[in-house]
């Protein structure tokens, strides 16, 4: 049976043994991966795999299951167990498929770009030297490099089905690939300084070129030789573009129903208020042609549809799945995510802060003295407060330029306030796996040295 036919078998097993609302999740794919390290193949995985979740609501009562045996007789065994399970679960008035004119479309997956036919079509071979195209450009880099954590590169070739009680039926293929490099120099008192670099893309021919993947991750350990601590101050800092993805991943998580109705972001209250510097716009947008976190419908087969987080600004509003909608009196905007063993819950698609009209150079202009983030460690920020503070790798700016390597430092602040004091957005976007983002300044912080 295709995923859709064990999806729509599911449902058809769940009404039989009593559910009064259901829906089934197939997920079905193979995965690769290769990892060479120093010229040698030090992981050669191929592996392929199937499973079910089950979702039965009955009365507001909810069970969720998930099986890989789809045996007939073990597939019929679990979907009457999950509808027991649901009748003895504890109610909620909140539970629920969404409304029939809500639900989506399976759009052609072409015209979406989520299924590469090259992807399935490269053989381990072919893997293989791609991997060590990528690790051989590393190492040949620079001298300075002297060992690397190696190359690695991953595939995944798989469908996604979707079936619900209430006439709902939808599939999609999805492909993607990614590849990762981790370079490691040694600086002079002995202490490694590892540089990564990656490319994830759902399509071969976006993937970044190999060789190139390896000298950026070259480039990016060989840059931290000789880093030093700056002196604490209050200064301007510059997040590079892969470093303002995780500030949009930050604002994402508080920007959902399921962090509003716990009380659980510093976003409650300020919908259509302003809340970020007018040069920020920050869009969620799961049709996109060949990103990753493109898809037709969203986790329970609502219409998938952009939406904006933050309009030259101004915070727009949350993202919001059927469950935590009605539990806020809104409406879902189609960003339910989940997996076969978890209920529906709201999160980003492809999340963009759109780029402005300065070249990276011209960002740095105008800074005495700032700090220009490469890295960030830790798990520093609070959502309920929007506090923020992370360990943080990169260069000091003097004079309107990159001055010398930093390590060991801290950034600190309020995300709220970071948002408000962006007084510089580049143009140089760059995409890293679901998220966008361009450099930005933030006008000032305390960066925590000596």
């Amino acid at each position: 049976m295709s995923a859709l036919d064990i999806a729509r078998r599911a449902v058809q097993l769940a009404r039989r043994a009593g559910a009064e609302q259901c829906d089934a999740i197939v997920v079905a794919g193979s995965e690769s991966t290769v990892t060479v390290r120093l010229g040698e193949i030090e992981k050669l995985i191929e592996a392929g795999s199937i499973g079910l979740g089950l979702r039965v609501i009955q009365g507001g009562r909810t069970a969720i299951c998930a099986t890989s045996d789809l045996a007939p007789d073990a597939l019929e065994r679990f979907a009457a167990e999950t509808v027991e399970l649901a009748a003895i679960s504890a109610p909620d008035d909140y539970a629920g498929l969404p409304e029939p004119g809500l639900f989506g479309t399976a759009r052609d997956a072409a015209a979406l770009g989520l299924y590469d036919e090259l992807i399935e079509a490269l053989s381990p071979d072919e893997k293989i030297r791609l991997a060590r195209e990528c690790e051989a450009a590393a190492l040949a880099a620079d001298r300075r490099i002297t060992n690397t954590d190696g190359a690695t590169l991953s595939t995944r070739v798989g469908e996604v089905a979707l079936v619900n009680s209430l006439g709902f039926e939808g599939s999609y293929p999805a492909t993607s690939i990614s590849l990762v490099a981790e370079a490691i120099a040694d600086d002079a008192d002995g202490k490694k300084r590892p540089g990564y670099w990656f490319s994830a893309e759902r399509s071969l021919s976006r993937l970044g070129d190999p060789a190139e993947v390896g000298r950026i991750a070259a480039r990016r350990a060989v840059d931290q030789l000789g880093a030093r601590k700056p002196a604490t101050a209050r200064v301007p800092v510059v997040f590079e573009p892969m470093m303002a993805v995780s500030l949009l991943g930050h604002l994402a998580a508080c920007a959902t129903g399921d962090a509003l109705y716990r009380g659980a972001t510093f976003l409650a209250g300020r919908e259509g208020q302003p809340l970020a510097s007018p040069l920020v716009t920050i869009v969620d947008d799961p049709l996109l042609p060949g990103r990753f976190g493109t898809r037709p419908f969203d986790g329970e087969g609502v219409a998938a549809r952009r939406n904006v987080l933050v309009q030259s600004g101004r915070f727009e509003g949350f993202l919001f799945d059927c469950y935590t909608a009605r539990r806020l009196g809104r409406a879902t905007t189609g960003s339910a995510v989940r997996g076969l063993e978890s209920a529906p819950a709201p999160s980003s698609s492809n999340l963009v802060l759109e780029p402005g009209s300065l070249e990276p150079a011209d960002i740095l202009r105008g800074i005495p003295q700032g700090l220009y983030v490469t890295a960030l460690m830790g798990a520093g920020f609070n959502p309920a407060t929007g506090d923020y503070s992370r360990g943080a790798a990169g260069f000091w700016i003097e004079d309107d330029q990159l001055a010398y390597p930093v390590s060991e430092v801290n950034v600190s602040g309020n995300l709220a306030q970071m948002l408000a004091d962006i007084d510089a957005v580049g143009s140089d976007l760059a995409w890293f796996g679901a998220a966008a983002a361009p450099t930005v300044r933030i006008r000032e912080m305390t960066v925590s040295g000596r």
